[in-house]
């Protein structure tokens, strides 16, 4: 008694249950890997001047620049059939009079699969300034970075992995009056 509409949508209920059901499978199977590598980084140049944002304010502040080597052997480990890239950033961390906790991202990529997931810069200028809000990057003692990763997959929870160890460097006591060597 059963119409050709009644069957149809039987037979693409049970399609879409089974295809539900594959793809939760295809989430457990990966969701307990590791998810990290090995990193290198470390601070080459640290300066540190005092310009003026005309975004917010007529006031001057801190803006921060740093080159840095970034060294990552094989990033391929972290690779499997459900992930489909990686989102990659930098992030620095620093606490000031005015606020405590400060994060500013300083740089980021993406690594699709597929590509080399060898990294290796060096002397690698910040891709995003580093601007404080107010005057607390001159001489600041404890200042930290970390590369952090997102996992893409095709099904399932997005990790968010940070790196273990932070990098800490100090900022110089005094405003750097010209480029220094940087490229903008």
């Amino acid at each position: 008694m059963n119409t050709f509409l009644s069957r149809l949508n039987t037979i693409f209920a049970f399609t879409l249950t089974v295809l539900a059901a594959l793809t939760f499978l295809c989430f457990l199977s990966t969701l307990f890997k590791a998810h990290q590598a090995p990193l290198q980084l470390q601070t080459k140049k640290v300066l540190v001047k005092n310009v003026q944002d005309f975004s917010v304010s007529k006031e001057k502040n801190d803006l921060g620049f740093i080159t840095e080597n970034i060294g990552i052997s094989d990033m391929k480990g972290i690779f499997n059939w459900n992930v489909k890239q990686l989102f990659l950033y930098l992030t620095a961390e620093y606490s000031t009079k005015n606020n405590k906790f400060n994060q500013v991202v300083i740089w980021d990529k993406i690594i699709l699969r597929g590509d080399s997931a060898v990294l290796h810069y060096h002397g690698m200028n910040t891709k995003y300034y580093f601007f404080d809000d107010g005057l607390g990057l001159k001489g600041n003692k404890n200042v930290s970075l970390y590369l952090s990763w997102n996992v893409i997959p095709n099904a399932g929870i997005l990790p968010l992995i940070s790196q273990e160890n932070k990098f800490y460097f100090d900022f110089p006591e005094e405003y750097t009056v010209n480029r220094a060597g940087f490229d903008y």
